[in-house]
């Protein structure tokens, strides 16, 4: 699930949670829609956390030169 995902899991745990007056039977739309916001949060976290120890791990290094030409030429 990407960071969209998380965020959209948080509005629609929002809307039912506090923006709806709905009543269903045998179901608690208060209590589903702070999960869904716990859910959207984690997950939230989960992201910046995986997308900051990818950018810390990801090192640039130059190119290979290998007789003039470099790895990235292209053949023409």
């Amino acid at each position: 699930m990407g960071l969209g995902g998380c965020i959209i899991l948080i509005a629609v745990g929002a809307i039912l949670t506090f923006a709806t007056d709905w009543e269903l039977e045998g179901v608690n739309l208060t209590l589903v829609g702070a999960i869904l916001m716990l859910v959207g949060v984690l997950g939230t976290i989960a992201f910046t956390s995986i997308a900051r120890r990818r950018r810390l791990l990801m090192t640039q290094t130059p190119p290979v030169v290998e007789g003039g030409r470099t790895h990235d030429d292209r053949l023409i």
